[in-house]
């Protein structure tokens, strides 16, 4: 069914007569006992428009998306927008990459509801503890502005809506909070369990709000729409831009022209190193701290010791939901699902051709089992460097200690690298693996699986590691690789993102 804006304006009355009289059963929520927020029409009545667009929305939803490929479905016959009446808000989960990708899902969904977004609620993570506010990682200012023709949003919520807080949605079941999102939920479970919500109270809050919006079947302005907040709107506050632009320029400048660093490379021995990659680095996040070698259930050499204490925190924090832990060690690495060590990802470097004239910047969390875990790393590669020795306390100081922003100055460089490789999957290879390949930037994908099968063979010459390395990642070096059914839009952009037709 559509909409015929050159019909007769009596034809309207009664399609508006007819929506008016069926409106108890479509819209139960309206007519049904309300709890502490009181039903809010606010001038739903206020434009005849208004009510013949949910008219058609709720009598043929299956036509939802070729109404928004259309462009038309938020605009009343005269060609206004059909007013932003409700507002919802979201409350996101996990670390900043996970946030990042919720922070987009809430603004398709904004679009898909025509409702107003009030900026994220971030979650503090139990792992990373970070209570880090969205307007302390993000300008606010520059987000709202990017998407102002897309969607509405504003950075607190009304004053009669004050007391829609989280300790609010703590402490009892409430009428506004929609728990039951599912993961990877449609466009038309939002408008069958949301709208509904929101036209009876006039707001709503979903939380858990984490990879709850489909990939599939959503019309293409959605798609784009997502993209256009991940890697134009989703800019960091000027001070994280300011600390990654000071490490940048200090990793693209030669060791010599740096006093300090000059210092220590002579006292190796190197004070020639570098000279010939000079203005170029390589940005490795290592991803190997204490929760993800935890979580994977693997061993990585630290005895029975080691492996109690791992197990133990696996247990507190995930409470037996591992399932990894199933099987060997032996099974996990066939099946690469073991986080590389910095032993292995030297290793795995060093047979990729790079060697001691790298220029090498280490983007990670807190490494498990410390300095001395990576020892050997930073033998194969002298030149390696990070946060806390490229920049002093001082310039540190506004994201120390806060692991959300400490993960967006990472973030930053790593988006300035000429090369970034991961050491292991996860929310931030995945989102830089597609903020690179929308950028046309060379990121390279280590064989999780070969590597494993690899390692597990102490009889293997270096001649024959370093041929199966280099065969196996042919085609793991920033190749533009099309989504997949299922697939993340955040990791693989294109054609979502990257194509016109």
């Amino acid at each position: 069914m559509k909409l015929n804006f050159s019909g007769s304006h009596s034809q309207s009355h009664t399609i508006a007569g007819l929506f008016l009289l069926l409106l108890p059963l479509l819209l139960p929520n309206l007519f049904g006992p309300l709890g502490r927020a009181s039903p809010s029409m606010n001038g739903m009545l206020q434009n005849l428009d208004t009510w013949l667009y949910y008219a058609e929305l709720y009598s043929d939803k299956l036509q939802f998306n070729s109404r928004v490929d259309s462009g038309l479905p938020w605009l009343t016959k005269d060609g206004s927008r059909v007013p932003r009446l409700q507002k919802y808000h979201v409350f996101l989960d996990g670390g900043l990459n996970q946030q990042k990708m919720g922070i987009c899902d809430a603004v398709a969904v904004a679009k898909i509801l025509n409702a107003t977004l009030v900026i994220p609620h971030l979650e503090v993570n139990p792992v990373w503890q970070d209570s880090s506010s969205f307007t302390e990682i993000f300008d606010v200012d520059h987000f709202i502005d990017v998407l102002r023709d897309e969607v509405s949003i504003v950075k607190d919520l009304p004053s009669e809506y004050s007391w829609s807080t989280r300790e609010y949605y703590g402490t009892g079941i409430r009428g506004t909070r929609i728990k039951t999102a599912p993961v990877h939920a449609t466009a038309n479970w939002y408008l069958e369990n949301v709208l509904p919500v929101l036209e009876s109270y006039g707001i709503a809050a979903i939380a858990p709000f984490s990879h709850r919006l489909t990939f599939e079947n959503l019309p293409a302005n959605l798609q784009r729409l997502r993209c256009k907040v991940n890697f134009q709107a989703l800019a960091f506050v000027p001070h994280i831009r300011a600390l990654g632009d000071t490490l940048v320029n200090r990793l693209r400048s030669s060791p010599n022209k740096n006093q300090a660093a000059q210092t220590k490379y002579l006292l190796l021995g190197r004070d020639q190193i570098g000279k010939q990659n000079a203005g170029k680095f390589v940005v490795l996040h290592l991803r190997f701290d204490k929760d993800m070698a935890a979580h994977s259930a693997c061993d990585f050499g630290g005895g029975k010791a080691e492996k109690l204490a791992l197990a133990k925190y696996r247990q507190v924090l995930w409470q037996g939901r591992v399932l990894n832990s199933q099987f060997t060690d032996e099974e996990l690495r066939n099946q690469g699902r073991c986080p590389l060590t910095p032993e292995e990802i030297g290793l795995l470097l060093a047979a990729l051709g790079f060697d001691n004239n790298t220029r090498l910047y280490l983007a990670s969390h807190k490494v498990y089992g410390g300095e001395a875990r990576i020892s050997t790393l930073r033998k194969l590669f002298p030149l390696m460097e990070d946060k806390k020795s490229l920049a002093s306390v001082e310039e540190r100081a506004k994201v120390e200690g806060k692991a959300s922003l400490l993960a967006a100055v990472d973030y930053y460089v790593s988006m300035q690298s000429n090369i970034f490789i991961s050491a292991s999957p996860g929310n931030m290879h995945n989102a830089l693996v597609g903020h690179r390949a929308y950028m046309n930037l060379k990121t390279i994908r280590p064989n999780m699986a070969l590597l494993g099968q690899l390692f597990l063979n102490k009889s293997m010459e270096w001649s024959e590691f370093q041929r199966a390395v280099l065969d196996g990642h042919k085609n793991r070096q920033g190749q533009i690789r099309l989504r997949k059914e299922k697939q993340s839009i955040y990791t693989y952009p294109a054609p979502d993102c990257m194509c016109q037709a």
